[in-house]
């Protein structure tokens, strides 16, 4: 068995061995996966996160032992909850610019120190403590870091998210783990049959008679943060999501989920 680990700020995945192939979602910085197969080019991967599986170029990871892997998956991670954060490679010039969601792994709160691999890191952006009192603000707080952010299917980042990866960075900040896909997502939590029962921070699903093809973060007063288009906030009812800017809904309702056990 092989590991990898991103060393780059974002890395794709792909459906299949092309760089025009379509991008099934991301790696950020810092995230281990497995690899499964290596051809001349790409590599098939699994993603530890989420057990993503998807192709990435050979030139876009640093292999990993399998010490270092195990040592990673016991440990706790610390993510970056800023929306950028300045790293620096200790012996490398300049910086690299990493996004909302990375790890850094065995990080040194004193020092700011951490080790993608062998090579020594230092978190160069202060973490900012954003004082929120339940994991309920905490996940509205994240998700809200996105706003405006570029539709990208597959996007994990704020250069481009989709709207399962809205859901799923932001509860991952909030150290809670979901799913990669909406489809997964739908499978989980516990079922609300209307809205009026829906707090902060539970999942709304959308789609038609057949498909859950859309989800988002509801928030208070009827409101829903959702990507479409872009990172957006828009009123949502037992129909749909209604979208002021184009006076009409967008998508109708299909359930609501709660994935906060409280």
């Amino acid at each position: 068995m092989a590991f990898g680990i991103a060393d780059l700020s974002i890395v794709p995945v792909r459906k299949e061995q092309s760089e025009r192939s379509e991008m099934i979602s991301q790696i950020l910085f810092g995230e281990l996966f497995e690899i499964l197969e290596i051809t001349d080019k790409w590599l098939l991967v699994r993603l530890q996160v989420d057990d993503t599986e998807g192709w990435i170029s050979r030139n876009m990871y640093l292999p990993v032992t399998d010490e270092y892997a195990a040592r990673y998956t016991e440990e706790q991670p610390m993510l970056t909850t800023e929306v950028f954060n300045i790293v620096t490679k200790e012996g490398d010039y300049g910086n690299k610019l990493i996004v909302a969601g990375s790890v850094l792994p065995f990080f040194e709160a004193e020092k700011q120190h951490f080790s993608i691999g062998e090579d020594s890191y230092t978190l160069v952006t202060k973490p900012r403590n954003v004082g929120m009192d339940s994991l309920r603000e905490l996940i509205i707080e994240y998700a809200l870091k996105y706003y405006n952010a570029p539709y990208l299917w597959g996007g994990r980042s704020p250069y481009g998210i989709d709207c399962s990866g809205l859901v799923q960075m932001a509860y991952r900040m909030a150290e809670m783990k979901l799913p990669r896909t909406v489809t997964e997502q739908v499978n989980c939590g516990q079922n609300f049959s209307f809205i009026e029962e829906a707090l902060p921070g539970d999942l709304a699903f959308f789609g038609d008679e057949t498909d859950v093809t859309h989800v988002g973060i509801l928030w208070e007063q009827n409101r829903i943060i959702h990507a479409s288009g872009r990172v957006r906030v828009d009123r949502v009812d037992h129909q749909g999501i209604f979208n002021e800017e184009l006076k009409r809904y967008t998508h109708n309702l299909k359930v609501i989920k709660r994935m906060i056990v409280e």
